[in-house]
Parts: C-alpha cells; structure tokens; sequence
C-alpha cells in the first residue's frame, strides 16, 4: 500500500486547508484511514480517523474545527481544516490501517506540512 498525501501549504491565522490522501497498490481490506501530525520538537499524535463505515474520532483539540471524510471507491481520505491556528503548524502524515494474512498492518505517507503563519 502507497499513501500519498497532498494538500499542504502555507496558510494565514483563521484560514483553511484541505488535505487529501489517495491509497494505491493493494488497498482491499483497509478498513481504517486517518491523519496524525508532528509539530516541531513534539511527538506524533492523532488527528482524527475515519472508519469504512463512516464512523469518526476527532482528537479533542480538532473538534468542531476539522471535518475528516473518506471517498471508499477511490480509498481516498480528505482532513478539512477551518480556523487555523499557528499551533496547527506541523508535518501531517497518512495513515491506514489494512488487515491482512498476518494481522493488522498500518501504513504511512510521507506527511505534507501544514505551516499557519502571518
């Protein structure tokens, strides 16, 4: 599985961002997709998730400001992002999870960065 992730930029305090990430390669059988990010100095922590369902989880900093969604027939996963804060800044990567032979496999991409700046 190849995530690739796009949408990043350079964005202004109170602005908005959407981010997309397609899924190519053996896809069936990821049930889950996501976003996490990385600021600078800090460990990676969850963004929020999107299950093939539809059901969401949101980290308690991100709700009511970013809106994950998911198209299931192009396994792509979008993170719209209102209301920007410069504590936004930071490397978001990818994720899905797939089941697979062995167990559960989670994948990566190779993260997009989000700069919020004046």
């Amino acid at each position: 599985v190849q995530l690739q992730a796009s949408g990043g930029g350079l964005v202004q305090p109170g602005g908005s961002l959407t981010l997309s990430c397609v899924a190519s390669g053996s896809t069936f059988g990821i049930y889950i997709m996501g976003w996490y990010r990385q600021a600078p100095g800090k460990q990676r922590e969850l963004v929020a998730t999107v299950a093939a369902g539809g059901k969401t989880t949101y980290a308690d900093s991100m709700k009511g400001r970013f809106t994950i969604s998911r198209d299931n027939s192009k396994v792509t996963v979008f993170l719209q992002m209102n209301s920007l804060e410069p504590e936004d800044t930071a490397v978001y990567y990818c994720n899905a999870y797939r089941r697979e032979d062995t167990g559960t496999r989670a994948y990566w991409g190779q993260g997009t960065l989000v700069t919020v700046s004046s």
